[in-house]
């Protein structure tokens, strides 16, 4: 009998859908932004901490050694940062080895072929790649390394430019991520009062409705569960608009992120987390809808 009275219910539910028409179509479209900005926004975040964890992976500390500075001295340097607790890794690159590297440069610029040709000895410096067990511990590594006493042996350290570009990238993606949930949450809030309002003025439709059936003895549970239903027709077709709509995005993104999601682009993240996404999708949107159909009856249905 339950079940009998469920599917009723879930029947007069689709009919309310189906028969608001332009109504539904409204609606279906604001909550399907909604969803959709909030998507982005969540998509892109990761995305990016993504290929920010994948330029942070490729950072490193190149301390360059003065010209004098003998191959043993710097060996010895190089196992006295072996016990700072900062340090994953130490790589050390001779002079012979750095120019074997830029001569490889050569083989596509030929202007670095001959500008070593002209200058007739290696002009490069030897040089520690250090490299941090986290990103964040760079400017502690490099702090460590400028006050150290072996420090006057050091021509140069290479890492401020890569940090520059890193807080230039974090910066941004905060930025779009704080202006992502704004508007989401505005969307959110914008699709919720147009669903409410769908399923009041189907309310308002069904008023004599209402009377005949409280008088042939109808529970509130069986009058309201349409109205419920309703709402969650309305977030299940959202997700599934959204879903085709990220799709659209992933292949209009796609020339521009390859290479730089996993070695592949946004694409193939979209199908390797196409059930998690949809996922998440089709619960917000059940939400979405559920939650204005219970305010809507709170407010305009007296049974």
């Amino acid at each position: 009998m339950k079940f009998t009275k469920l599917k009723r219910t879930f029947k007069e539910g689709l009919d309310n859908f189906r028969r608001n028409g332009w109504l539904s179509f409204a609606t279906v479209s604001v909550l399907a932004i909604s969803l959709y900005v909030i998507s982005v926004t969540i998509i892109l975040g990761v995305t990016a901490n993504i290929v920010l964890k994948n330029i942070q992976d490729k950072i490193n500390v190149s301390m360059y050694f003065n010209s004098d500075v003998e191959e043993s001295r710097i060996l010895e340097i190089k196992d006295k940062l072996v016990g700072y607790q900062e340090i994953a890794s130490i790589e050390y690159v001779s002079k012979d080895q750095a120019l074997e590297q830029f001569k490889k440069l050569g083989d596509k610029n030929p202007s670095i072929t001959q500008a070593l040709d002209e200058i007739g000895e290696n002009p490069l410096l030897a040089a520690l790649v250090v490299k941090a067990k986290n990103p964040n511990q760079y400017d502690i590594i490099t702090k460590a390394i400028s006050n150290a006493s072996f420090s006057t042996d050091i021509s140069r350290i290479d890492y401020e430019e890569n940090k520059t570009a890193i807080d230039r990238l974090t910066n941004i993606m905060k930025l779009v991520e704080q202006v992502g949930l704004t508007l989401g949450i505005i969307f959110v809030f914008i699709g919720v009062l147009i669903t409410f309002n769908a399923i009041r003025l189907t309310m308002y439709a069904h008023k004599q409705e209402f009377e005949i059936m409280r008088l042939v003895g109808a529970s509130n549970t069986y009058i309201k569960m349409p109205f419920v239903f309703e709402g969650i027709f309305y977030g299940v077709v959202s997700a599934f608009v959204v879903m085709i709509c990220l799709y659209a995005t992933s292949k209009f993104l796609a020339p521009i992120t390859q290479g730089s999601i996993g070695g592949g682009d946004i694409v193939t993240f979209y199908f390797s987390n196409f059930f998690i996404i949809f996922g998440g999708l089709l619960l917000s949107g059940i939400f979405l809808g559920t939650l204005s159909g219970v305010i809507a009856i709170r407010r305009y249905l007296k049974v």
